[in-house]
Formats: structure tokens, C-alpha cells, sequence
């Protein structure tokens, strides 16, 4: 499932699935998000490709991260979310990319929640400093 809003910066060429997740990662991880994670879903879900994992300390720095992530995907590379929830609040943020969905989290809420136990069956993607 291929973003039809990502792209590399100066291309034309749309990024590829996972080149969406390791930037949204990365781009997370330079804002101090902690304990960042992609899933792959492709195995189970034929909604997206990946979801991709962050803890902000506080919902002060959940929306930071998420601030930054939008910006920066629309800037660069001109990616917009199809929908945003939990903004406001910032407890937990879900960004839907289509191909990639951002889960930014508090400590609490991503406890609560527990999305790696509840997609545990799924592959994680080791993260890389070249996804920045």
C-alpha cells in the first residue's frame, strides 16, 4: 500500500512503505521520543503497512513530537495524515499516513494500551540512524 502523498525530497519517486516508517521513526527519535517501534501489520491488517510507536515523557512532549513529525513530513516531503486523533489532548496521538499510522503516547496511556502485546504476533523493524 503505497502513500500517495510522501515522496523524496526533489523526486518525484514516492517513498516506499517502510522508507515512510523508518523516516516517521526517525523523525520521532530526533525529537527525544523514547522507546520508538514499527510494526510490520501487513501480516495482519488491510488497512496499513506499518505502525510506528513513540513515548513522549508528558503530554507536553507527545504533542512536540507530534508537531514536529507533521511539519516535517509536509515540508519535506509533502505528506499530509488522511486523519489525526487525540491531538488536543496528548496522551495519545494517532496520525493515519494510509500506508504507515503514528501512535505518539504518554508513559500511561502507551501502558495501558499495550499495543505491542495486543500485535505481538507481528514483525518489529530494527530502526537505523539513516532513516533521518
Amino acid at each position: 500500500m503505497a502513500t500517495l502523498v510522501a515522496s523524496r525530497k526533489g523526486l518525484d519517486e514516492p517513498l516506499t512503505p517502510i522508507e515512510h516508517a523508518r523516516r516517521i521513526a526517525g523523525l520521532a527519535q530526533e525529537k527525544l521520543a523514547q522507546d520508538v517501534l514499527i510494526l510490520d501489520m501487513r501480516p495482519v491488517c488491510s488497512y496499513t503497512d506499518f505502525f510506528v510507536l513513540a513515548t513522549g515523557q508528558n503530554q507536553r512532549q507527545t504533542k512536540a513530537i507530534w508537531d514536529d513529525v507533521h511539519a516535517r513530513l509536509k515540508q519535506d516531503e509533502r505528506a499530509l495524515p488522511a486523519s489525526v486523533a487525540g491531538e488536543p489532548e496528548g496522551r495519545w496521538i494517532v496520525a493515519d499516513y494510509l500506508d504507515v499510522v503514528l501512535h505518539v503516547f504518554t508513559p500511561e496511556a502507551r501502558e495501558y494500551y499495550r499495543l505491542e502485546e495486543l500485535w505481538g504476533d507481528v514483525p518489529s523493524i530494527e530502526l537505523d540512524a539513516a532513516a533521518v
